[in-house]
């Protein structure tokens, strides 16, 4: 009994004024920038060394198990956060399962059995699971839903630990095997939502999402830093890393400029649009975080201490630029603008691969100026949407 009223999450109404990021939010996210961190560390450490094909894997692979918890916990807590002491404690074990996760992400990319990376997602899996079946027993209509999601989630955990267990990393199977689980996990919400949708706060979402992506986005100012930082004596940066400098942290404040505009990015509750949006934004944070990660792989070339060459650093760096911003696209411009103007950021995605494979030297100039002025588009189209809706 003392259980049943401890573990009990009522329904948060979907459609409350002023809500916002709780500072339990914000401590979760920040388990998440450890774990973002080591993932993006790992992939430009992989680039560098000339092992991309490697590094590209164990950073979806490891960002895929990063995002997938922290995207299932960020909805729960819109619909049944009610700040109790057993909400709290749930989410600090969830916490301390990303910060177990980022301590094992290595074991990844070395394709080693990922015992602690495991042990870190399961931790944070089963902690949603009795979120669950909180929210169960304290929301009677939706409690075949969330009793599914507990399910699901189970469900998973099980065939995780089998794959780890029983299929080594170097089998040709583990791959496409994870490829199953990652579409199971996606598939839990498609299964548990069609026995009634949970109530979510649409402005909330939108915040914790922006949120998210400021924190992906975060690094590539740990690249931009490790340009400017100075470690041979000298009184003065070295030139051609502080212009690589300057070059990265527009290319950054573009992006941020492009992402956040005036208009919501999630404009309905839609159970096929909501996915749509969520899950879009799993290739959009992985896109930004490997933006910083090949702007390492850059800082390495210039500095002359990366063993491949200066196509590939580029390449590093303008492909998830380019990823960035044609998902953009997908997940909010086709919705939001109309005519000719609706496929500006598909045309400027394809122009910035272009730049990449064809001008390597100029490409970071080239693509810091577009992106600048798409920017500059992107808000000027905004501005005129707010002008049109008031007249």
């Amino acid at each position: 009994m003392i259980l049943h009223d401890f573990i009990h999450f009522p329904a948060r109404d979907p459609k409350e004024g002023h809500r916002s990021a709780t500072p339990l939010e914000l401590m979760f996210d920040l388990a998440s920038v450890i774990a973002i961190a080591a993932a993006a560390h790992g992939l430009a450490h992989a680039v560098e060394g000339a092992h991309s094909l490697q590094g590209i894997i164990g950073f979806l692979c490891s960002f895929f198990m990063i995002w997938l918890a922290w995207m299932n916990y960020t909805w729960f807590a819109s619909a049944y956060d009610d700040d109790s002491t057993a909400f709290r404690i749930l989410t600090m074990v969830i916490m301390f399962g990303a910060l177990m996760l980022a301590a094992g992400i290595n074991a990844v990319f070395a394709n080693e059995r990922i015992w602690l990376a495991l042990l870190g997602f399961v931790v944070m899996r089963l902690g949603m699971a009795v979120f669950w079946l909180g929210a169960a027993r304290a929301h009677l209509e939706r409690r075949k839903t969330a009793l599914r999601y507990a399910a699901g989630i189970v469900a998973m955990q099980v065939y995780w630990v089998a794959l780890v267990v029983f299929v080594p990393p170097t089998a040709a199977m583990y791959l496409p095997l994870f490829i199953v689980g990652a579409a199971g996990e996606l598939f839990v919400p498609v299964f548990a939502e069609r026995h009634g949708t949970t109530g979510w706060h649409r402005h909330h979402m939108i915040e914790r999402y922006g949120l998210l992506n400021i924190i992906v986005l975060g690094e590539t100012f740990i690249a931009i830093t490790a340009m400017i930082q100075i470690n041979d004596g000298s009184a003065f940066p070295d030139p051609a890393l502080l212009w690589l400098a300057v070059l990265s942290a527009v290319i950054s404040f573009s992006l941020w400029g492009l992402y956040f505009t005036d208009e919501d990015h999630l404009s309905g509750d839609e159970m096929g649009h909501a996915l749509l949006w969520g899950y879009g934004h799993f290739v959009l944070f992985a896109a930004g975080a490997a933006t910083g990660a090949g702007m390492l792989v850059m800082l390495q070339v210039v500095d002359h201490s990366a063993h491949v060459e200066l196509r590939v650093a580029v390449l590093a760096t303008a492909i998830p630029i380019a990823v960035y911003v044609g998902t953009l696209w997908l997940i909010r411009d086709r919705l939001h603008l109309d005519g000719a103007w609706q496929w500006t950021l598909p045309v400027i995605a394809g122009t910035i691969l272009l730049i990449g494979f064809a001008a390597p030297q100029m490409a970071l100039e080239l693509i810091a100026v577009l992106l600048v002025l798409t920017a500059l588009v992107r808000r000027r189209l905004t501005l005129q949407q707010k002008e049109m809706s008031h007249d």
